[in-house]
């Protein structure tokens, strides 16, 4: 079975692009970190990176709805994909995204549909009050 769960936050701007045909492509990448004690008792906080692809309607969604620090939750595959640049083979893995919540979005009600890659949006309180950005990993 080949099937990812991410919850993290967008380290840049969706972008949004189409295809000849017209299909919708959305890219973008997400952070999600951990936070465990090393060897000496201290906590070290570690962001893994995720390059995120949504195809179709959802794509056009997310590349409307989602910006830069939005937190999201996503659910698709691990995709492999290699390409050449400058003669040498590079692999690429990617999370090909079949569905999206955008969990602390706030969209104008003109802006956005009220589900977003064909899943309502979930309602999530504000952020408390002693978090603050520096706690992100971005």
């Amino acid at each position: 079975m080949n099937k990812v769960i991410l919850i993290g936050r967008l380290g840049r701007d969706p972008e949004l692009k189409y295809t000849g045909a017209g299909t919708a492509v959305c890219t973008f990448s997400v952070a999600t970190d951990e936070s465990y004690k090393d060897k000496n008792g201290e906590r070290v906080k570690r962001a893994e990176w995720h390059r995120i692809v949504i195809w179709g309607k959802p794509g056009e969604n997310a590349g409307k709805i989602l910006k830069r620090g939005a937190l999201v939750a996503l659910e698709g595959k691990i995709q492999s994909r290699e390409y050449e640049k400058d003669g040498a083979k590079v692999a690429v893995f990617e999370i090909i995204a079949h569905q999206f919540h955008a969990l602390d979005a706030k969209p104008a009600a003109s802006e956005a549909p009220a589900t977003a890659g064909g899943v309502p949006r979930a309602k999530i309180p504000p952020k408390p009050a002693e978090m603050n950005d520096a706690d992100y990993p971005f």
